[in-house]
Formats: C-alpha cells, structure tokens, sequence
C-alpha cells in the first residue's frame, strides 16, 4: 500500500527543515525521499568524519540517523508542532570506511505524545551496517525569531 503524496504545506515544511540544518550540511547529509512516516538520508564518507582507526565515526552515523528519523517525523506533526529526540538506540553492526552511507527511517507508532521509530543504515553495497530504535516526543513550538 503507498502514502499518500505530501502536502504542498508538508513540503515546505521538509524544505524549511533542510534550509535550517547547519549540522547536517556540515556533515553534508542529503534528503534522497520522504514521505508521510518515512525519510531517507545519506552522505559520502570522507577524511573528516572519520575517527582515528580510519572508520566513519559513530557520531556521524548517530547523526544521520537522528536526522533521517525527524524528517520522517515532520510530515506527522500539526501547526504549531515540532518534536525532540528523547531517545535513541543503535547497534553498530559493520564498519564504514569509504562511499556513500543511507539511512531509512520509518515510523512505527505514532502516539499522541509519542513517536517511535526505526532506521536501518547501509553501506553503498547495499549492507546493513547499523539499526536504530528512537523515541520523539511531540512539543508546542514556540515562534523563533524568524517565523515572524
């Protein structure tokens, strides 16, 4: 069965969220797709988000995971939403050392607080390298200073 296409008001929300994400362009992560529960993020391994062993470092892939699973969020969450991490779980389950890593976040229940969901990460060959568990938790948004 397929989602529903988003909203044209989901997707500027999934644009403002990309514009206003520092650390990711840092870490160069890039939306591959999301739609209505589920996203999916990558990026290319490079020198500078490796760890001394010569392996993408773990934070890195915390990272992309943890922004995967907000994208796969926001197309849930109403006016005047947003949501935090309250948890998140992994299993690093292979190294990563060169091309390009993608996660696929996907939401598993939604609540009316709470969001949990999984992600599964993986290599360029198509291997699983890590799993995620998180929990979100829906918040009122209070106006920053450029939403007015």
């Amino acid at each position: 069965m397929s989602q529903p296409e988003l909203t044209d008001q989901q997707q500027q929300r999934i644009k403002r969220g990309l514009e206003r994400m520092p650390f990711g362009r840092l870490l160069g992560i890039q939306l591959e797709s999301a739609e209505r529960g589920m996203a999916t993020m990558s990026f290319e391994v490079n020198d500078s988000l490796k760890q001394n062993n010569g392996v993408l470092h773990g934070g890195a892939i915390a990272s992309l995971i943890d922004t995967a699973t907000a994208f796969a969020i926001i197309p849930l969450l109403k006016d005047g939403e947003t949501a935090s991490t309250i948890e998140l779980s992994i299993s690093y389950l292979r190294p990563l050392i060169t091309g390009k890593v993608t996660c696929s976040a996907l939401v598993r229940r939604e609540g009316k607080r709470i969001i949990a969901l999984s992600a599964e990460v993986l290599d360029s060959e198509g291997n699983l390298a890590a799993t995620s568990l998180s929990t979100y938790m829906r918040l009122s948004k209070r106006p920053a200073i450029d939403d007015k």
